[in-house]
């Protein structure tokens, strides 16, 4: 079997491991997908300027955030429904992130309970994730059992108000409970290392959502909602102060795409800001959060720290969003393919890839810790040739076996 020497190679391997409606899961985006192919064309046109005969022979990639130390400036984004991907996905995240020593953000939607996630992480950095549903009672729940398990940041999610029109799952007839239909059932009997893993199991159910001891279970129609990302749109900037009631560790606001936005997420109160897209799954005509990035962190003006997910593959991808102002970036995808190739220790072995290519790309640059990047290390933005926008169809042909789709050339987290 040929070595996985990068996260594409992971995603390769992913698409054949697992169902087809599984992957196009994790992998697709909403509508016409030009949201998820902008993050890596955003990235991608980004050249980098890098400075010679610097002493780089002491290397330190880690950073200190909200009173931690970080051995690498990324985490694990919140994943919803990981475990379709790989029965106790989360668990193994959780367990991949503290091995590695950076954080993990469980999902709202995750399919572990908070305390199982902690019992199999015990030392790791967690951060909660939190979508707010018409049940409001639900996200109170949710909150006080991160903090009784240790979970140091909360994260609100604030970009779905209603789910982007994601396709892909349309076409697959993607829902929970999962519906069978034959071509379903056949492509899940052509992968019999998931289907057994799943047989052992069960379906993956929102297990954050199951009532705890004598608290009332939580309806079919809010289970429903989190699935399809229909969240409470009575949410206001007035609301932050709801959660810091709930609250009292560092509270970030996850989604934010404008330099207003970010305004008024200082003035609110909240500790951090996560720019985002939602990796091309909500808005499709959002723009890449790399080219949000800069507005966004002039807009804070250093008063809290800014971080960004969107396409990040690469550690070069890392460094670019470092050197335009972010504190640390969002690894959605790429450790959610290493999950699905070989569980806790793939997702391990996707952080260390993604930690020595940050590495090995600041060496190169000339930078011996993240503070030493800026702006002046990010070139302007060098769009592809019609040459090259041709390569890029045929491998879109590839990646969907001839097939007429809508499916991107790159996926993005």
């Amino acid at each position: 079997m040929p070595a996985l020497l990068n996260v594409e190679d992971y995603r390769r391997r992913a698409r054949r491991v697992l169902p087809r409606l599984v992957f196009d899961y994790v992998d697709g985006g909403a509508e016409d997908e030009r949201c998820l192919r902008r993050n890596r064309d955003a990235l991608e046109a980004l050249p980098l300027i890098p400075e010679c005969l610097r002493d780089t022979s002491a290397m330190d990639i880690g950073i200190d955030l909200f009173g931690r130390r970080w051995n690498a400036p990324f985490a694990i984004a919140p994943i919803g429904l990981a475990g379709l991907v790989r029965p106790g996905a989360d668990a193994m995240l959780a367990s991949a992130a503290q091995a590695a020593r950076v954080p993990f953000i469980l999902s709202t939607a995750s399919n572990t309970r908070i305390e199982d996630v902690r019992a199999a992480a015990p030392d790791a950095t967690l951060w909660m994730q939190l979508y707010v549903m018409g049940e409001r009672a639900i996200a109170e729940r949710i909150v006080r059992r991160a903090r009784a398990a240790g979970f140091q940041a909360l994260m609100l999610t604030v970009d779905v108000p209603v789910s982007g029109l994601r396709e892909r799952d349309l076409r697959h007839g993607f829902r929970v409970p999962m519906r069978l239909t034959p071509s379903t059932v056949f492509d899940m009997a052509r992968h019999p290392g998931w289907l057994l893993r799943l047989a052992r199991t069960g379906m993956p159910t929102f297990a954050n959502l199951l009532p705890e001891d004598d608290e009332a279970p939580v309806s079919a129609q809010t289970q429903a909602a989190l699935l399809s990302r229909t969240m409470d749109r009575t949410l206001n900037w007035d609301s932050i102060g709801w959660l810091r009631k709930l609250w009292d560790g560092p509270l970030l606001i996850k989604g934010l795409l404008g330099a207003e936005d970010a305004k008024r997420a200082v003035q609110h109160g909240a500790d951090g800001i996560v720019v985002s897209n939602h990796g091309g799954r909500q808005l499709d005509a959002a723009p890449a959060s790399v080219s949000a990035l800069p507005a966004i962190v002039d807009a804070v003006g250093g008063r809290m720290p800014v971080l960004v997910d969107g396409g990040i593959r690469r550690g070069s991808d890392v460094v670019k969003a470092l050197a335009l102002g972010a504190q640390a970036v969002l690894l959605g995808r790429a450790p959610v393919y290493g999950v699905a190739c070989d569980g806790m220790q793939g997702a391990l072995s996707v952080l260390q890839l993604m930690a020595q290519e940050t590495e090995r790309t600041m060496t190169l640059m000339g930078a011996s810790r993240v503070r030493e990047l800026g702006p002046r290390h990010v070139g302007q933005p060098e769009f592809r040739s019609p040459l090259e926008q041709r390569s890029a169809a045929a491998q879109l042909k590839e990646n969907t076996h001839g097939k007429p789709s809508i499916y991107p050339v790159h996926a993005t987290a």
